[in-house]
Protein backbone atom coordinates (compact mmCIF):
# COMPACT_ATOMS: atom_id res chain seq x y z
CA UNK A 1 0.00 0.00 0.00
CA UNK A 2 1.34 3.42 -0.97
CA UNK A 3 2.07 5.77 1.89
CA UNK A 4 -0.37 8.64 2.20
CA UNK A 5 0.94 11.92 0.85
CA UNK A 6 0.56 15.37 2.36
CA UNK A 7 0.09 18.60 0.44
CA UNK A 8 3.15 20.82 0.70
CA UNK A 9 2.18 24.50 0.83
CA UNK A 10 3.74 27.92 1.09
CA UNK A 11 2.78 30.36 3.85
CA UNK A 12 -0.19 31.53 1.72
CA UNK A 13 -1.60 27.97 1.69
CA UNK A 14 -0.82 27.58 -2.02
CA UNK A 15 0.04 24.01 -3.00
CA UNK A 16 3.67 23.60 -4.05
CA UNK A 17 3.90 19.80 -4.15
CA UNK A 18 3.08 16.43 -2.62
CA UNK A 19 5.26 14.28 -0.37
CA UNK A 20 4.89 11.07 1.62
CA UNK A 21 3.67 11.99 5.11
CA UNK A 22 6.62 10.52 7.01
CA UNK A 23 9.16 12.20 4.74
CA UNK A 24 7.48 15.60 5.21
CA UNK A 25 7.70 15.11 8.99
CA UNK A 26 11.34 14.01 8.77
CA UNK A 27 12.24 17.09 6.69
CA UNK A 28 10.00 19.48 8.68
CA UNK A 29 8.40 20.84 5.50
CA UNK A 30 5.30 23.03 5.71
CA UNK A 31 2.17 21.09 4.76
CA UNK A 32 -1.60 21.46 4.99
CA UNK A 33 -3.49 19.95 7.93
CA UNK A 34 -6.75 20.34 9.82
CA UNK A 35 -8.00 20.02 13.39
CA UNK A 36 -11.67 19.25 14.11
CA UNK A 37 -13.34 20.41 17.33
CA UNK A 38 -16.75 18.94 18.17
CA UNK A 39 -18.79 20.64 20.89
CA UNK A 40 -22.08 19.70 22.53
CA UNK A 41 -24.92 21.80 24.00
CA UNK A 42 -23.04 22.03 27.32
CA UNK A 43 -20.14 23.75 25.48
CA UNK A 44 -17.96 20.73 26.17
CA UNK A 45 -15.35 19.60 23.66
CA UNK A 46 -15.07 15.98 22.57
CA UNK A 47 -11.42 15.09 23.16
CA UNK A 48 -9.64 12.01 21.91
CA UNK A 49 -6.61 10.26 23.29
CA UNK A 50 -4.35 9.32 20.40
CA UNK A 51 -3.71 5.61 19.94
CA UNK A 52 -0.62 4.42 21.79
CA UNK A 53 1.07 3.11 18.63
CA UNK A 54 0.98 6.45 16.72
CA UNK A 55 4.42 7.47 15.45
CA UNK A 56 4.21 10.86 17.15
CA UNK A 57 2.26 12.12 20.15
CA UNK A 58 1.03 8.61 21.12
CA UNK A 59 -1.34 8.49 24.07
CA UNK A 60 -1.72 12.27 24.28
CA UNK A 61 -5.05 14.05 24.55
CA UNK A 62 -6.08 16.30 21.70
CA UNK A 63 -9.03 17.73 19.78
CA UNK A 64 -11.76 15.49 18.38
CA UNK A 65 -9.74 14.52 15.31
CA UNK A 66 -7.03 15.83 13.03
CA UNK A 67 -5.18 14.80 9.92
CA UNK A 68 -4.08 15.96 6.49
CA UNK A 69 -6.13 16.87 3.45
CA UNK A 70 -5.72 14.71 0.38
CA UNK A 71 -5.02 16.23 -3.01
CA UNK A 72 -8.26 17.59 -4.47
CA UNK A 73 -10.06 17.50 -1.11
CA UNK A 74 -11.24 20.71 0.55
CA UNK A 75 -10.96 21.29 4.31
CA UNK A 76 -14.59 20.38 5.10
CA UNK A 77 -14.45 17.19 3.00
CA UNK A 78 -11.19 16.17 4.70
CA UNK A 79 -12.52 16.90 8.19
CA UNK A 80 -15.74 15.01 7.52
CA UNK A 81 -13.83 12.00 6.14
CA UNK A 82 -11.45 11.84 9.08
CA UNK A 83 -14.17 12.39 11.69
CA UNK A 84 -15.94 9.30 10.32
CA UNK A 85 -12.69 7.28 10.14
CA UNK A 86 -11.52 8.12 13.66
CA UNK A 87 -14.68 8.80 15.67
CA UNK A 88 -17.38 6.92 13.72
CA UNK A 89 -19.77 9.79 12.99
CA UNK A 90 -20.22 12.85 10.82
CA UNK A 91 -21.80 16.22 11.50
CA UNK A 92 -21.74 19.52 9.62
CA UNK A 93 -18.44 21.38 10.05
CA UNK A 94 -17.52 25.01 9.56
CA UNK A 95 -14.12 26.57 8.99
CA UNK A 96 -12.86 29.07 11.55
CA UNK A 97 -9.19 30.10 11.50
CA UNK A 98 -5.90 28.73 10.26
CA UNK A 99 -2.39 29.14 11.61
CA UNK A 100 1.15 27.87 11.06
CA UNK A 101 3.06 26.06 13.76
CA UNK A 102 6.26 24.04 14.02
CA UNK A 103 6.77 21.44 16.75
CA UNK A 104 9.75 19.05 16.93
CA UNK A 105 9.26 15.68 18.64
CA UNK A 106 11.62 13.48 20.64
CA UNK A 107 11.69 10.88 17.84
CA UNK A 108 13.35 13.27 15.36
CA UNK A 109 10.16 14.12 13.49
CA UNK A 110 8.74 17.64 13.22
CA UNK A 111 5.20 18.83 12.61
CA UNK A 112 5.31 21.96 10.45
CA UNK A 113 1.74 22.59 9.49
CA UNK A 114 -0.66 25.15 8.18
CA UNK A 115 -3.53 23.95 10.35
CA UNK A 116 -7.16 24.72 9.46
CA UNK A 117 -9.46 24.65 12.51
CA UNK A 118 -12.94 23.22 11.88
CA UNK A 119 -15.81 23.14 14.37
CA UNK A 120 -19.05 21.19 14.57
CA UNK A 121 -21.80 20.16 16.98
CA UNK A 122 -22.75 16.66 18.16
CA UNK A 123 -24.62 15.29 21.16
CA UNK A 124 -24.00 11.53 21.06
CA UNK A 125 -21.13 9.23 21.92
CA UNK A 126 -18.65 8.42 19.18
CA UNK A 127 -17.81 4.90 18.00
CA UNK A 128 -14.02 5.19 18.14
CA UNK A 129 -11.67 3.40 15.78
CA UNK A 130 -9.13 1.69 18.10
CA UNK A 131 -6.47 1.86 15.37
CA UNK A 132 -6.60 5.65 15.66
CA UNK A 133 -8.05 6.46 19.09
CA UNK A 134 -7.30 4.98 22.53
CA UNK A 135 -10.05 6.80 24.44
CA UNK A 136 -12.34 9.84 24.36
CA UNK A 137 -14.19 12.18 26.73
CA UNK A 138 -16.26 15.36 26.88
CA UNK A 139 -14.48 18.19 28.69
CA UNK A 140 -15.47 21.79 29.39
CA UNK A 141 -13.29 24.53 27.92
CA UNK A 142 -12.39 25.68 31.44
CA UNK A 143 -11.27 22.15 32.44
CA UNK A 144 -9.25 21.78 29.25
CA UNK A 145 -7.46 25.08 29.94
CA UNK A 146 -6.76 23.97 33.51
CA UNK A 147 -5.61 20.53 32.34
CA UNK A 148 -3.16 22.08 29.87
CA UNK A 149 -1.82 24.43 32.56
CA UNK A 150 -1.45 21.64 35.15
CA UNK A 151 -0.26 18.80 32.87
CA UNK A 152 0.94 20.20 29.53
CA UNK A 153 2.80 16.96 28.77
CA UNK A 154 -0.57 15.16 28.50
CA UNK A 155 -1.71 17.17 25.44
CA UNK A 156 -0.55 17.46 21.82
CA UNK A 157 1.46 20.48 20.76
CA UNK A 158 -1.10 21.77 18.21
CA UNK A 159 -3.91 21.42 20.75
CA UNK A 160 -1.99 23.52 23.28
CA UNK A 161 -1.29 26.19 20.64
CA UNK A 162 -4.94 26.37 19.62
CA UNK A 163 -6.02 26.72 23.24
CA UNK A 164 -3.36 29.29 24.00
CA UNK A 165 -4.03 31.55 21.02
CA UNK A 166 -7.31 30.68 19.33
CA UNK A 167 -9.72 29.08 21.80
CA UNK A 168 -12.31 31.82 21.25
CA UNK A 169 -12.67 30.55 17.66
CA UNK A 170 -13.73 27.05 18.71
CA UNK A 171 -16.85 28.01 20.64
CA UNK A 172 -19.92 27.77 18.46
Amino acid sequence: MEEEKVILVNENDEQIGLMPKLEAHEKALLHRAFSVFILNDKKEIMLQQRAHHKYHSPGLWTNTCCSHQREGENNIEAGTRRLQEEMGFTTPLKETISFIYKAPFDNGLTEHELDHVLVGHYENDPIINPEEVADWKWMSIEKVKKGIADQPESYTEWFKIIFDKFYEHITL
